[in-house]
């Protein structure tokens, strides 16, 4: 069977050192922000050995033997059809235990059948409720998961993929190849622009704007190898709620009057989820916040969630046999008023 030649085929464990600096610098901010949960959350942070990884499909070369075998093993279908905009055509595979697919070669010219990751990421774009011939900005796209994710659901008249980094570039580019057929790549434009100069380059163009924001990811920043580095990083983490605020200024400018927006980021900081969509809404009176604990309410049997205080935000934190997120995810609308 696919699934077992797959397994077979390698299965390398790295070997991760958690950095001290960074453990304790979220001891004290998340156990103040998310209670008696973080002793649970962080657990799981500090385990990769309880990771786990979804399997998205790839409906461009459909792998209909793996789908075959990952039933068999056990995997189930995520949300299971229960979101009201569920695209029938993304179809997303997860397992209750934390085993780990490994990831195919890229291969010019062979398209790949599925791309491994974080479930939680998945939500930010099904929020955005893709719709066929849509102009899309996916603002921070690199490395190209969610780009992958969004072709998943719909066909985007135009998609445009902005990476201010040079690295993230590149990974966006090769995943772009190694997913997405030629005819469709032909309606995605890439970009390496600086995110906060979008709107004013194309002010008012996009029904949908993604912007999966650069964030202190809290996965990788807890293995930083020196703590050196990692003191680093902690001290530029107060910078990140303006940049943050400064790309959804951005954001909102390149988005039409009655189009939405996602903004989502891969950290439990209340400072670069809440408090940035708190100063957004308060500085805005043509954006308007979209509820969407529904969606909570109906995946709630495969994410566990840390309450916001916002009825437009979610923030996903990992559980056990639900080990995805950190991730947040809150969904705004502009209005046709300014």
């Amino acid at each position: 069977m696919m699934l077992t030649r797959l397994k077979a085929k390698s299965e390398r464990k790295v070997a991760k050192q958690i950095c001290k600096v960074v453990l304790d610098h979220f001891e004290k901010e998340y156990s103040r922000e998310l209670g008696d949960a973080w002793h649970t959350v962080r657990d799981i942070l500090t385990s990769p050995s309880c990771w786990q990884y979804a399997v998205l499909l790839n409906r461009f070369n459909y792998p209909f033997e793996l789908e075959k075998d990952l039933h068999l093993k056990g995997y189930h279908s995520l949300f299971q059809g229960s979101l009201p905009y569920y695209p029938k055509s993304m179809k997303c595979y997860l397992s209750r235990t934390p085993h780990r697919m490994p990831s195919e070669r890229h291969q010019i010219g062979n398209l790949k059948k599925y791309y491994l990751l974080n479930a939680a990421s998945l939500l930010p774009v099904l929020a955005l409720e893709l719709r066929d011939g849509e102009k899309v900005l996916d603002l921070c796209a690199g490395p190209g998961g969610k780009s992958i994710a969004l072709l998943q659901c719909a066909y985007p008249g135009y998609l445009h993929c902005n990476e201010y980094d040079s690295l993230r570039l590149r990974w966006l580019r090769q995943t772009l190849e190694s997913f997405i057929p030629q005819p469709l790549v032909n309606v995605i434009e890439v970009s390496e622009l600086d995110g906060r100069e979008m709107g004013d380059a194309q002010p008012e163009t996009f029904d949908k704007v993604l912007v999966d924001a650069p964030c202190s990811n809290d996965r990788s920043w807890l293995f930083s190898s020196d703590s050196q580095n990692a003191a680093c990083r902690i001290s530029q983490r107060r910078n990140l709620p303006l940049l943050q605020i400064e790309l959804l200024r951005s954001a909102i400018k390149a988005l039409r009057p009655g189009g939405l927006l996602v903004y989502s980021t891969c950290t439990l900081s209340k400072a670069e989820n809440q408090d940035v969509i708190n100063e957004v809404l308060n500085s805005y009176s043509n954006i308007m916040p979209v509820d969407i604990k529904e969606m909570a309410r109906t995946c709630s049997q495969d994410f566990t969630f840390a309450p916001t205080g916002q009825e437009c935000g979610l923030l996903v934190i990992p559980d056990k046999g639900k080990a995805w997120g950190p991730m947040y995810v809150a969904k705004l609308k502009k209005s046709w008023t300014t």
